[in-house]
Parts: structure tokens; sequence; C-alpha cells
């Protein structure tokens, strides 16, 4: 049972931590640094009883619990950076959580440390870095499971974690507000072969996009559907669709290698979490050529920076290829950022590039600084620019002026339109 952050029992549990990790700083000599602290630390676990380290992960899951209370997207703690305090985001803010405890660095590497299974701690060791996810169940009363994708990493020789909360339910997909045009390029009932892209910064909610979509299909069509994910973060429950979860590291070695064998998996939809590197992205195109339906992600803020970046990502001979492949496979970008709103929460703002003729013209020709007009000229395909839905945002009263252009990709433009009468 998960214990709130602000309970006597809580308290307790604090007690019972402090006293298992009671001199632990003292134990350590000063000449132990990096990896041999890290692993003098996975000692100290490795000798302790399960009873103890049960309690250390009872704190850490009650700690996760309280993220769902208080709608904290992400924790984050650890490392020199941490001050030694547990940092959570919430409504786009992040802040430390001054109710909660402090603890040394090596308290906090112990504390990583027992999340993590021999073998992932091998690989942090190894690549310092790691990805994985980690799921937590309520015994009593409602029986509720919590799954988080986590990121643990060094910092100044310290272990450091964020911790990311998987929403429990998906978004519905109609709340996206897609144009209806743009919507059936999603369906595979409507279009059944194409590569689209959801495309944003790191906590813009494009894994959240994705897995709206993927419900969506799921539930509306017929067909097998493969995700390759690092980590897999929201599991979909099989529907019309049959729905496969590989997890890089534990269930294939790389997205590329996923993809790669979906193929021999009679697969309608290939996702691919997403595209890291020249490998992956070719593979993809690879995959889509053949004439199967494939969704995937980027860490880019534009329709256009996401087209430069996937040809510059491959190597500068290959690239005029890529370019026509791209041109033939590509249906549709949708670039997203999560604005905050004036009711202190936060609003979809995002850019739609449907790939029509002229568009496919333009990448082929390398002329992708044209694709901008297209888009905020292309409403009736179902297209729209970061600054158009901004604008939106901000004539329906969600956001302000100053968010609007804080947020925009293209001052001038914003500053136009937010000018311009209706």
């Amino acid at each position: 049972m998960f214990i709130e952050t602000n309970t006597k029992e809580f308290e307790k549990l604090l007690k019972d931590l402090k006293d298992i990790l009671l001199n632990v700083d003292q134990n350590v000599p000063s000449e132990v640094k990096g990896v041999e602290k890290i692993l003098f630390c996975r000692n100290f676990l490795d000798d302790m009883n399960p009873e103890k380290r049960s309690v250390l992960r009872r704190f850490i899951d009650s700690i996760l619990f309280d993220m769902h209370r208080v709608e904290a997207s992400d924790l984050d703690f650890g490392g020199a950076g941490g001050l030694n305090k547990f940092w959570m985001r919430i409504h786009g803010h992040k802040k430390p959580m001054n109710h909660l405890p402090e603890f040394s660095h090596t308290e906090m590497n112990i504390l990583i440390l027992n999340i993590l299974t021999e073998k992932q701690t091998e690989l942090l060791l190894q690549n310092r870095n790691l990805d994985f996810s980690i799921e937590i169940r309520e015994e009593k009363p409602f029986l509720r499971e919590y799954r988080y994708r986590a990121d643990s990493y060094f910092e100044l020789d310290e272990l450091s974690l964020n911790v990311r909360a998987i929403l429990a339910t998906i978004r519905p997909f109609g709340s996206l507000e897609f144009h209806p045009n743009v919507s059936k390029l999603m369906n595979i009932n409507f279009l059944k072969e194409g590569l689209i892209l959801v495309t944003g910064i790191t906590g813009s909610g494009k894994s959240s996009t994705l897995d709206s979509i993927i419900d969506e299909n799921n539930h509306a069509s017929n067909g097998h559907i493969i995700i390759i994910s690092s980590p897999v973060e929201y599991i979909h429950k099989s529907d019309k669709c049959i729905v496969r979860h590989r997890e890089v590291g534990r269930d294939v070695l790389s997205f590329k290698e996923g993809t790669i064998q979906a193929l021999r998996q009679d697969p309608d939809i290939i996702v691919i979490g997403e595209l890291r590197d020249n490998d992956t992205i070719v593979a993809a195109l690879d995959v889509t050529d053949s004439g199967h339906k494939v969704f995937s992600t980027l860490h880019t803020s534009s329709a256009v920076e996401t087209l430069d970046r996937i040809i510059g990502e491959t190597e500068v001979n290959e690239q005029e290829r890529v370019r026509v492949r791209l041109a033939d496979v590509l249906r549709c970008i949708a670039s997203q950022k999560l604005v905050p709103t004036v009711d202190g929460k936060r609003a979809l703002a995002k850019e739609v590039l449907v790939v029509t003729t002229s568009v496919k013209a333009a990448i082929r020709n390398n002329n992708t600084s044209e694709i901008y007009q297209m888009i905020h000229q292309g409403n009736e395909f179902g297209m729209i620019t970061m600054e158009q839905d901004l604008t939106r945002l901000y004539r329906q009263r969600k956001i302000t002026h100053d968010t609007a252009v804080s947020y925009a990709n293209q001052k001038t433009r914003i500053q136009q339109l937010l000018a311009s009468k209706m």
C-alpha cells in the first residue's frame, strides 16, 4: 500500500529509512568516487536484507504515487544539481518539494540503485545512462497500476534520476482537434501506408499524442500494431487490433533491429518510438517504402525543421536519395508544444504539415524553405502553422499575448497575426 507523503504513517516510514541509512556516508572512504563509489553503494545494498530494501522501495513508491495527487508530470532527484532535494514539475513548473526530507549524494545513490535490477545496474555503469520503465501496483483499495518512464544518469560522479509519469488513461483522439483530413491520414481504415511523424521538444506531449493515435486505430480497425519503444510507456490492451510492445534493451537490441524484424511479423502499423539516428531513419524509410503504415517521433519544434533534421542526419552522399524517398513516403507531420494557459494549466498548440503534390516537389528539390508558406495557406488540406494555432488559442482567451509570442517559432509572423483583426 502506498503512503501519502503528508501522513503520520509516512513519517514512520521516514524514521525507518533514516535508521537503515544511518552513518552510510561515514562508511564511504573520501577517496572513493565515480563508478567505484557506485559499486560501493551497490555492495551496501547487496548486504542488506529484503525487509530493509523493501522500506527503501516503499519510500520511493510513495513519492511516485504522490505525483498523481499533486498532478506532477516529472520527478527529479540525486546528483549535485539536485541539492539533496526531490523536485517535481507541476503544470510545467519545476520546483523543490520542501515537505520531503533531504538526502546526501550517497543516500540518493542507494535509493536509485535499489530501484534497478542487477542487469540494469551493469548497463548504467557501462553507458553512464539508462532508460527504463517503472511499474507500481496499489494493493488496496482500488488495485490501481501506475507506470513511469525513467532515465538514470551520472552527474559529477553521482547518480541522478528523472521519472516521468505515464498517464493511466489516454487522451481521446478527438480532443487533439485534428482537421478531418488529417485524422483520416492517421487512420489505417482510410490510409494503409505512409510515414506520419509527431514531433516536439522533450516534455511537449508527443508520446501522449502518439498513444492517442494508436488507441484510435486499435479500437477502429482490424490489424496488427507493433510498438518499438525505449522504454515502453503506456501498455495498449489489444482490442480490434493485436498490439505488441517491444522494449529496446529488453525485447530487442535497438530501434533499427526492431524495425527490420517487424517486417517478418506481419504488421499493419509499426510504431518506432523515436528516429534517433541515421540507421533508424533509413530503416523507417525502408519499411514504409514496403507498403506499411509507420508512426514515429523526433525532437524538433516545427515541420520544416523536422524535414531538415531527417535529411541532415543522413550521410552527405545519401541525402539526395533520402529526399526522394521521404517525399514519396511521408504523409503528415504534427509538431506540437504544451503552452501555459491563463488558468495555470497547459494547452496543446500544434503545427500540421500535410504532404501535398507541392510539398512533395519542395522536398525533392531541396526547397524546404518554401514549405512554411504552403502550411500557412493549406487550411483546406488540414494544415496549420504553429503561429496560426497559437493565435487561435489567444483568440479563445486560453493563453496570453506574451505566451503566444514566447512559444512561436517565428516571432515576426506571430506579431502580425496577433495584430490583425478577425
